[in-house]
């Protein structure tokens, strides 16, 4: 711990301490409670969650996620990014499908000083993990697609930032994940999200088309269509509205069944939308300034670093880099310019490629670097007659391959190599199936019609349920042996203005069989198709049974070898070692803690108190007194899952038991945060009253 201590020492120095300042202290003193024990594991696990600590399959470190709204981040950050994984880590950065930066093999004492770094360049860690709102992601082009209705990346800050250690937001049911597509083209699958947005302009005002309850894991759904056209500025109150009834209402118990999307399959989607117009009256958003400069021209820093004026777009002398330009490489909307991609395999690199890419960037693009959910880099405002020097320096730092986005560009999550969830290998598979199509299929590393999805476990971190061809972690019996498997799924993708597919299950097959399940499918689809029926439509034609019979000799176990039975990328026989997953969190229900909790959330609302925040300060107060309700509950051997059932039962078995002065039961009290304005006079009084229930509550308690 001497280094935390050593970074609090230096916090401490500071007269005026920031909020970010606030976490980092409050994380290193709940290390050190949970280190003496004084903190029980589950309730440690849902804290440093929230705060981007994420405990990994390698027993005593833990992976760090770094959350960077839309997949933006600057030369600078990314050049800090790299000295904090040299320094506390690997020196190995990975980029999710959630546009974020992931650091493994990290020491949890650690942490804190990790985060003090990263905070220097306005980098943070908080609620990239956990059941809060998680990572805003939005579409990589989003400021230079030709197609955009407008730019919806200003947008997408300001949700993130709105948003970021909000009180309604930090201990959900489970995650929230927020969506912007660039355009009708849906590139950022809004329809698999809990709130998805889709830019739209009606009679000369921006707004967005609204889809709610999307999600993939185990239980794939499709969102719903809460606005075919929403004002700009309505958004926030939507969002805010809703996560607030998503929190009142929300499962909390069986995390299996905590999304948003069972909410409203539970109370009914009308029910729902009639929740969030009551809710909306509750909601304190002043949009007056945010949105005001987003119709502003925005301003890019523009390369300067012209070599040449030649038309270097295609060059027959160098093939490489021309079909690096054709796979890679789009005129951006922006006359001049153009946009290139870099596919980076399995969106693993190293800090020594990434400031060496800091340093290309700063000589020939716009500062702006974006990383996209198919786990690349895009960069901005490069000059045509720059590419080909562009390509030199990315070709001598391993950066320069060609066929992003095509069929040899495979999606894959970490699978086994780092999560707990991880069933069977999912990287090792990905790269010998990309070496596989380059080398038997090489004209069909120029399609970017079929897309090749791979997860380590049904939770689809991988987006195997979106994918044309999907595979997920799985196993088999074989007698008394485990077997390492991958269940195939066919026909996910996306339609278009927020209408998509979900792959559906085929068969399930022993992993060391991938390469050929892959012939199979793509001799099948060159073979069968009609004209240049794309591959859903033959996957449709043929049907799912098709598919299952036409894969079935794969599934002959009689013919199973001892290679069989060792996964891709291991030397040892395989067996399952499913951890405790940290996806979504541990919910906390011990008597004891609630107590706790219920101080400390007053105590926040104490701290936005002091800085005026009147909404976030009376949230945190109606927590406190929902966690204080929860623990009598309990004590008395109620179980309650929702916080709307906590209020209802507490009116049950305690009645006016508690005489609270402004209602005449604790549902009457504690809903006022609903019913009154949340101004100073309010707050204070409300503070006050739920202040009183604690200590109450503690008296008869002890």
């Amino acid at each position: 711990m001497a280094i935390f201590r050593e970074g609090i020492q230096n916090l401490n120095s500071i007269h005026t301490k920031s909020i970010v300042e606030k976490d980092i202290i409050e994380l290193g003193k709940k290390i050190e409670l949970f280190k003496d024990g004084k903190i029980s594991d589950d309730k440690f696990r849902a804290l440093r969650l929230a705060r981007g600590v994420y405990g990994q399959r390698q027993q005593g470190v833990q992976m760090i996620r770094i959350k960077l709204p839309f997949g933006k981040v600057t030369t600078k950050q990314l050049r800090r990014i790299s000295d904090v994984s040299d320094e506390f880590s690997t020196g190995k950065l990975h980029i999710t499908t959630r546009q974020d930066i992931q650091i493994h093999y990290v020491s949890l004492d650690r942490t804190p000083a990790l985060w003090e770094e990263l905070e220097k360049d306005d980098v943070t860690l908080r609620e990239a993990c956990g059941n809060t709102v998680r990572n805003v992601t939005a579409s990589s082009t989003a400021g230079i697609d030709p197609s955009e209705p407008f730019d919806v990346s200003p947008y997408a800050d300001l949700v993130f930032r709105y948003f970021l250690r909000k009180p309604f937001g930090q201990e959900l049911g489970r995650k929230i994940k927020i969506a912007f597509s660039g355009n009708d083209s849906d590139d950022a699958f809004a329809f698999i999200h809990d709130f998805g947005f889709i830019p739209k302009v009606e009679n000369g005002v921006k707004g967005f088309k609204v889809l709610v309850a999307g999600g993939l894991g185990a239980q794939p759904q499709l969102a719903k269509t809460a606005y075919e056209f929403l004002p700009a500025e309505e958004i926030i109150p939507f969002i805010e509205a809703s996560i607030r009834v998503f929190d009142r209402h929300g499962e909390r118990n069986s995390r299996n069944k905590a999304r948003l999307k069972y909410l409203i399959a539970k109370v009914g989607f009308e029910e729902f939308v009639r929740l969030v117009e009551v809710e909306r009256a509750a909601v304190q958003y002043d949009n007056t300034n945010d949105f005001r400069v987003f119709d502003q021209q925005v301003e890019y820093p523009v390369p300067t670093n012209i070599l040449s004026k030649q038309d270097v777009l295609t060059d027959s002398q160098n093939p490489t880099f021309n079909e690096w330009v054709r796979t890679n490489v789009f005129e951006q909307k922006q006359a001049g310019y153009v946009g290139v991609y870099l596919k980076i395999a399995l969106g693993n690199f190293n800090t020594d490629q990434a400031r060496q890419l800091a340093d290309i960037v700063d000589k020939y693009a716009g500062s702006d670097i974006r990383f996209t959910i198919d786990q690349s880099v895009l960069l901005k405002y490069v000059l045509p007659e720059n590419l080909l020097f562009l390509y030199e320096e990315l070709k001598a730092i391993g950066l320069a391959a060609s066929g992003y986005n095509g069929l040899a560009d495979i999606t894959a999550c970490p699978g086994t190599d780092t999560c707990n969830l991880g069933i069977s290998n999912s990287t090792d598979v990905a790269v010998i199936i990309e070496n596989l199509i380059r080398e038997e299929y090489p004209e069909l590393i120029y399609n970017n019609e079929i897309k090749i999805k791979i997860s380590g476990c049904m939770n689809s971190c991988g987006q195997h349920g979106l994918a044309h061809i999907g595979f997920h972690g799985s196993s088999m019996k074989v007698e008394k042996n485990t077997l390492p498997a991958l269940q195939l799924l066919l026909g996910g993708g996306r339609l278009g203005n927020g209408e998509g597919r979900i792959a559906d299950k085929v068969i399930k097959l022993p992993s060391k069989r991938v390469l050929d399940i892959i012939r199979y499918l793509l001799n099948d689809y060159q073979e069968n198709q009609h004209d240049d029926e794309g591959f859903n439509d033959y996957y449709d034609r043929q049907g799912n049974k098709y598919f299952y019979d036409l894969l079935k000799p794969l599934a002959d176990l009689s013919t199973i070898k001892d290679a069989d039975f060792i996964d891709w990328g291991s030397e040892d026989k395989f067996k399952t070692e499913i951890g405790v997953g940290e996806c979504a969190g541990v919910m906390i229900d011990l008597v004891a803690t609630l107590i706790y909790d219920a101080e400390e959330k007053l105590a926040d609302a104490q701290h936005a108190v002091n800085e005026k925040r009147w909404a976030d300060a009376a949230y945190f107060t109606y927590s406190a007194g929902i966690h204080t309700a929860k623990a009598l509950l309990l004590e008395n051997k109620v179980h309650c899952n929702t916080h709307s059932g906590i209020i209802a039962d507490f009116d049950i078995h305690f009645g006016d038991f508690y005489g609270f002065k402004t209602a005449i039961n604790f549902s009457g009290f504690i809903m006022r945060i609903n019913s009154q304005k949340a101004d100073e006079a309010f707050v204070n009084e409300y503070f006050q009253e739920v202040q009183g229930f604690i200590a109450k509550a503690k008296e008869i308690r002890a």
